[in-house]
């Protein structure tokens, strides 16, 4: 009978050991904070990527704008990065070709809705027949601004400006440069 008991105590601690212990034991060791626990972990990159865009956008079924680039990223907040870069064609209500931006990256920032263009940034007036090139521009869809606190140079038919900072139309028809350099004529 004793042989019996003390075979059944044995039984009992192994399966007391083996069955409820170590498992208790892995399982408080595995665990961990609840602080640690209750942090999702968030995505940050691009939730879609496309290649070789088109956009065009349109107002009373004119074309206003046409952008162009070979690669978008688009993020859950709105934003959209185009990190192999972007071209932008800006239409008068005629449909006529007014300007062009290209840059060699751009980012669009949906809450602000504006855009910034880095790199090689290059603005063309078609109809006055100048030119902008700046490092880095913003541009205002709804003011139809352009502006850069960067270096800047224009290229205008008879002369070239040069200065830091810069405020414009998207056209560049009237713009004020905030601290020009070089030789340029002043009217009287």
């Amino acid at each position: 009978m004793n042989q019996i008991k003390a075979s059944f105590e044995k039984s009992y601690l192994k399966l007391l050991l083996c069955g409820i212990l170590i498992p208790m034991c892995a399982l408080f060791a595995s665990c961990s904070t609840p602080e640690e626990n209750s942090k999702p972990l968030l995505y940050e990159g691009a939730l879609r990527e496309a290649e070789d865009i088109t956009m065009y956008y349109t107002e009373k079924n004119l074309m206003k704008v046409l952008l162009k680039a070979k690669k978008i990223n688009e993020f859950q907040n709105g934003d959209s990065e185009f990190p192999e870069g972007i071209f932008i064609e800006f239409y008068d209500d005629t449909g006529k070709i007014t300007s062009t931006l290209r840059a060699n990256s751009a980012y669009f920032f949906k809450t602000e809705n504006k855009w910034r263009g880095l790199g090689d940034v290059e603005i063309i007036n078609i109809e006055k027949n100048q030119q902008l090139n700046t490092e880095e521009l913003f541009w205002k869809p709804d003011t139809k601004k352009i502006f850069t606190d960067k270096f800047v140079t224009i290229k205008l038919e008879n002369e070239i400006l040069y200065g830091t900072g810069f405020d414009a139309d998207q056209d560049l028809a009237n713009y004020t440069m905030k601290n020009p350099e070089g030789e340029f004529e002043v009217e009287d």
